[in-house]
């Protein structure tokens, strides 16, 4: 079985919602998850949010949303810096052991 987890970026259209952006943490749960809780945002979906973060799971190709939130613009860009830096921590961490 193979599982990946990663973080879906969509965002709300008169059509629904559409996906923009992903953020691959591979097979590695624990970091995944850490991550996301310390996103900013509302757990709480409102009807007039229109950004949303959501931490997924892929078990042999199928999605499945673990948790969600809804963010305002300035929140997004505050988890995209975050995100990106931890990304960008766990990958060089992996080439240096």
């Amino acid at each position: 079985m193979n599982t990946q987890f990663y973080i879906l970026l969509s965002l709300k259209t008169p059509q629904g919602f559409v996906d923009y952006g992903q953020y691959s943490f591979g097979d590695d749960r624990w970091p995944a998850y850490e991550l996301f809780s310390k996103l900013k945002g509302n757990e709480k979906n409102k009807d007039n949010c229109l950004l949303h973060i959501d931490l997924m799971e892929t078990v042999d190709e199928l999605p499945v949303k673990i948790k969600s939130i809804c963010c305002s613009l300035e929140e997004l860009g505050i988890n995209c810096k975050l995100i990106a830096r931890e990304i960008f921590r766990l990958k060089n961490l992996e080439e240096i052991v």
